[in-house]
């Protein structure tokens, strides 16, 4: 049996052929359980939020299981079908850090919406300043997991809104959110801006200039995975939005 995460410096990445067999022998130990063995050694919250996508024969995105790792603040290892070989993407949701073999702006445009999870389960490495050295990765392969969040978010597979905050509701931007280090365009930024100081729904975002529906949906998850979006169901905009989708419009 090989290691499930790979914890030092920068080796040869497994081939995704390999991995699948041995998410096999996996799935096999786990049909009696009637839980995925990509989620089944998470914790019960963790898993029960997973499982969400995974019933009725789904199978979870990438930004799905990283929001909901950031959500339940559980370092996790994503292993993510990069290609023909395997990545370990272990998230630190607390030191908003990610460790990766491959450089994660390596990972931005095009390969991001490629990406498939294969496998998810609770991290073995530690992030940096941990006691436990042994167990923590090269400082170098580290980076910030806030360009990451939005990067998955704008560019990624996803074009629905995350379920948290899907649903009849009007959306404005917390105070104090800062985006300097994030790559966001400028109609992006113009929207940021707008939804500072006034409530909006997701109808009426789609209608600014620049953005359609599915690139609002896309900067609303960005917003909110960068704990910067807060989302009202009682205003009066979120209740006409609500009688909008009634109508089928």
């Amino acid at each position: 049996m090989f290691e499930t995460t790979i914890p030092f410096g920068e080796p040869e990445l497994m081939r995704a052929s390999a991995y699948r067999l041995y998410l096999k022998e996996l799935e096999a130990e786990a049909a009696q359980s009637g839980v995925s063995s990509r989620i089944s050694s998470l914790s019960p919250s963790l898993r029960a939020d997973l499982y969400r996508f995974e019933a009725g024969g789904g199978t979870s995105e990438v930004l799905e299981v990283v929001a909901a790792c950031v959500r339940h603040g559980k370092r996790v290892t994503i292993h993510l079908q990069f290609g023909e070989r395997v990545l370990p993407l272990t998230v630190f949701p607390q030191e908003r850090l990610v460790h990766s073999p491959v450089p994660t702006d390596q990972l931005y445009g095009d390969p991001l919406a490629k990406l498939r999870v294969m496998h998810v389960e609770p991290a073995l490495l530690r992030p940096p300043g941990d006691v436990e050295r042994a167990l923590v990765g090269e400082l170098r392969l580290h980076s910030p997991l806030a360009p990451l969040l939005w990067e998955l978010a704008m560019r990624g597979g996803r074009d629905e809104l995350l379920p948290e905050i899907a649903g009849p509701a009007v959306y404005r931007v917390a105070p104090g959110l800062e985006l300097e280090t994030l790559a966001v365009r400028d109609d992006e930024l113009a929207a940021v801006d707008r939804l500072r100081v006034t409530s909006t729904n997701l109808r009426e975002i789609a209608d600014w200039p620049g953005l359609n529906r599915t690139r609002a949906i896309r900067l609303l998850n960005a917003l909110y995975l960068q704990a910067g979006l807060i989302v009202s169901r009682s205003h009066p905009g979120a209740v006409s939005e609500h009688w909008f989708s009634a109508l089928g419009r």
